[in-house]
């Protein structure tokens, strides 16, 4: 290797470093404060914490990795540009090309390593970080309350404490709002003091109060009763009653779409054939039953079922059904009515549950399309950003944090809405996950190109008075097309 490719790779391999520890702690921290209220007050060890967080890290490495890119290529050819290297490079001959070899080869592998880092380390990231998660939200939290607020975190069930004694964890000024009846009955219960605990396992609450009253407000079941309000007066008052966890129903939804991030390409190849299997076979349960069973009469708009006793099965091509229900007695008119009414909703009902079966399984398959283009863009992406950032570096010719900060934002934020508004629309199936997900891509592929080719040719992009010139030009033409324009006009009103 020469000594000039180890000062280019030394150049940059420091500001990469450095510019990616700095992204993902700014993406750390937006995790952080998503989650804080979850992860405080459950009792959680540093273990758990520390593996959720790095879960989380490693999930953002898709997001970070390629604004990291960007920057570190401005900073190390901003540098070398600034110190007069980089002229010194083109003045022996070397072209920016061949300056950048080094740099592309890094670039490659790691454009390479960050396929498989999507493909197989996200995904199990993301798995064990949403079974953290789930877990975390499953345990009950900690009895500490806050003078003059409402605690909530017992299942309907709100406790508002004046004081608490932190040495004694005697509770001033109790309130507490019960609406576990099922029967939609409240009791509020207001007492002088008392204490409020769980037990070790947290499956039960004990709660003593003293001086106090309770009012129980009941709902009656006829509508003209009036409502009822009990008071009870206590000096001591004794309550234990179990509280279970709420665990969530099978097939959760969030757990269904969050289930395309957990798998590689593979197993997303998997199960987007499951889904389309899924889709098929919903699809016919929706329409076959309605194209082979029933019938629909665009005039009266009923529906009615083959079985029915007063159609004629053999004559079906030539019977005018409208005419035959007419001539129908009343009562075999009603019944026909009803039996198609019957018909009708019947088959709303299986299509309305089989169209949710179905939109649920699109949706899915939409977002396990959008993730395996996902771990092929984020390769093109890498490079693409580096495409941008070492040509743009060697443009503007300035190191630091100032200049590179500011247009790796610009550049990032225009890529980050083009690429939420191409999955967005992907998700919805208005475009085809292809046409989202490298929407990007294409559009930020062009300007690489301009800029390689721009910095390769010594071109000044940031030479205001070139542009001055340019403007002024097309200004005067404009000046020059508009008076000949009103000078012709006049012409034809003489």
């Amino acid at each position: 290797m020469k000594k000039i490719h180890k000062l280019i790779l030394k150049a940059y391999i420091g500001p990469l470093i450095v510019t990616f520890f700095i992204v993902m702690f700014v993406l750390m921290m937006n995790f952080v404060w998503r989650y804080i209220d979850e992860l405080t007050g459950k009792g959680l060890d540093a273990s758990t914490i520390l593996e959720l967080v790095t879960c989380a890290t490693v999930n953002m490495v898709p997001m970070g990795l390629p604004l990291a890119m960007l920057l570190s290529a401005i900073m190390a050819m901003g540098n070398i540009g600034e110190n007069f290297e980089l002229l010194a490079m083109k003045s022996a001959g070397m072209s920016l090309v061949r300056i950048l070899a080094p740099l592309m080869v890094v670039v490659g592998g790691i454009s390479v390593g960050s396929f498989f880092v999507s493909n197989n380390l996200v995904p199990y990231a993301n798995e064990r970080m949403y079974e953290l998660l789930f877990d975390i939200r499953e345990q009950r939290q900690e009895m500490e309350f806050q003078d003059g607020m409402f605690f909530n975190g017992l299942p309907d069930m709100s406790i508002r404490v004046g004081k608490q004694d932190d040495k004694t964890k005697l509770l001033t000024d109790v309130l507490i709002f019960d609406t576990r009846s099922r029967n939609g009955d409240m009791t509020t219960t207001l007492a002088d003091s008392g204490y409020i605990r769980m037990s070790e396992d947290k499956s039960f609450l004990y709660i003593t109060l003293f001086n106090g009253q309770t009012y129980e407000h009941t709902r009656s079941s006829q509508w003209y009763d009036k409502n009822t309000m009990r008071q009870h007066k206590f000096e001591r008052q004794d309550a234990s009653f179990p509280v279970d966890n709420v665990a969530k129903p099978e097939g959760d939804m969030s757990r269904q779409f969050t289930e395309s991030q957990t798998r590689n390409m593979v197993e997303l190849e998997e199960l987007m054939d499951s889904l389309n299997v899924m889709i098929e076979e919903s699809t016919q349960a929706s329409y076959a039953p309605l194209l082979k069973e029933r019938i629909f009469v665009r005039d009266t708009t009923i529906a009615f079922s083959y079985d029915t006793a007063f159609i004629d099965r053999s004559a079906f091509a030539r019977v005018n059904y409208k005419d035959s229900i007419e001539k129908l007695g009343t009562r075999d008119r009603a019944r026909v009515y009803s039996v198609a009414n019957n018909s009708a909703r019947s088959a709303r009902g299986a299509y309305s549950y089989d169209e949710q079966t179905s939109k649920i399984a699109i949706t899915q398959l939409y977002r396990s399309e959008n993730e395996w283009h996902r771990k092929l863009t984020l390769p093109v992406s890498i490079l693409v950003f580096f495409m941008i950032g070492a040509p743009l570096g060697a443009i503007i010719r300035k190191g630091g944090f100032g200049t590179p900060i500011v247009i790796s934002v610009i550049f990032f934020v225009i890529y980050y809405v083009i690429s939420v508004s191409g999955e967005k629309l992907s998700k919805e199936g208005t475009w085809e996950s292809l046409y989202g997900m490298w929407l990007p891509i294409v559009i930020l592929t062009p300007v690489a190109i301009y800029l390689t080719r721009k910095a390769t040719n010594d071109t000044s992009l940031l030479d205001f008075d070139w542009y001055d010139v340019r403007i002024r030009r097309f200004a005067k033409r404009v000046k020059r097309w508009y008076k000949g324009l009103k000078l012709k006009f006049k012409r034809n009103n003489a």
